[in-house]
């Protein structure tokens, strides 16, 4: 009897996690360098960046063009195409600004629903705060993985399948800190860069609660009948006491 086998594509443009992230400092644009406790983070800071420049020597090696001067503008630039992508449920054009691992992530449960976003300004020039560079597989099949810290302003609105509003405002900016990750596979000579996941802080405030909404049992037409017509009032709930 031949025994079978099963087979699972694996696929190395990407990986499929981040290795060693970043873990931003508690307080984050809200601590001055020249306070105690915002001198203390720039401290920690300095002495976990020595494997971040080794990181970053290694992708040189095979990214000529990288530099962390400019690399945060292109970072920057990635995530706005991305997010533009999503909204216009391209998916060819995010396949191409996203891993593998990241895509799925951002186009989880929005289906049915229609998204709102628009990049407003950056707060502070983004910069990179963190680099990995690990193989995978074999030694020597290496990925580069940068953090890049983005301060900046956008705005989003969410709404369902009926055009009702699940989230956020249009019309009202919200300041955003994000940490995007970047990945390349820099062995190979047609890899780009692409956004790979974003690191959410532990002390990251809790996200807004996402309005729900509920059908209302109506009454039951006849086809030759419209519900403008029989005045059908709503019963509202009766009030009820409730004993502890």
């Amino acid at each position: 009897m031949r025994q079978e086998y099963l087979e699972r594509p694996v696929n190395i443009a990407s990986t499929a996690g981040i290795f060693d992230p970043y873990i931003p400092p508690e307080g984050d644009a809200r601590l001055s360098g020249l306070s105690k406790e915002g001198l203390k983070q720039r401290t920690e800071q300095l002495r976990q960046s020595a494997a971040s420049q080794l990181a970053i020597r290694k992708i040189r090696e095979y990214d000529p063009e990288f530099k962390t001067k400019d690399f945060p503008t292109r970072a920057q630039d990635i995530f706005i195409r991305a997010h533009a992508a999503l909204t216009e449920f391209n998916k060819v054009e995010l396949h191409n600004l996203v891993t593998e691992r990241c895509y799925p992530e951002m186009v989880r449960g929005n289906r049915y629903k229609t998204l709102r976003w628009a990049f407003v300004e950056s707060l502070e020039p983004p910069r990179v705060v963190h680099a990995r560079c690990p193989d995978m597989v074999s030694k020597g099949n290496l990925y580069g993985q940068v953090t890049v810290r983005m301060h900046s302003r956008q705005t989003l609105a969410i709404y369902d399948r009926f055009g009702r509003l699940m989230l956020g405002d249009e019309d009202v900016p919200r300041d955003v800190l994000e940490y995007l990750v970047m990945e390349r596979h820099v062995v190979n000579p047609y890899g780009r860069w692409r956004l790979h996941g974003k690191i959410v802080p532990s002390w990251a405030p809790a996200k807004d609660p996402v309005i729900k909404t509920v059908m209302i049992p109506g009454p039951q037409l006849k086809p030759w009948e419209e519900f403008e017509d029989l005045n059908y009032e709503v019963e509202k709930p009766k009030a009820v006491q409730w004993h502890k």
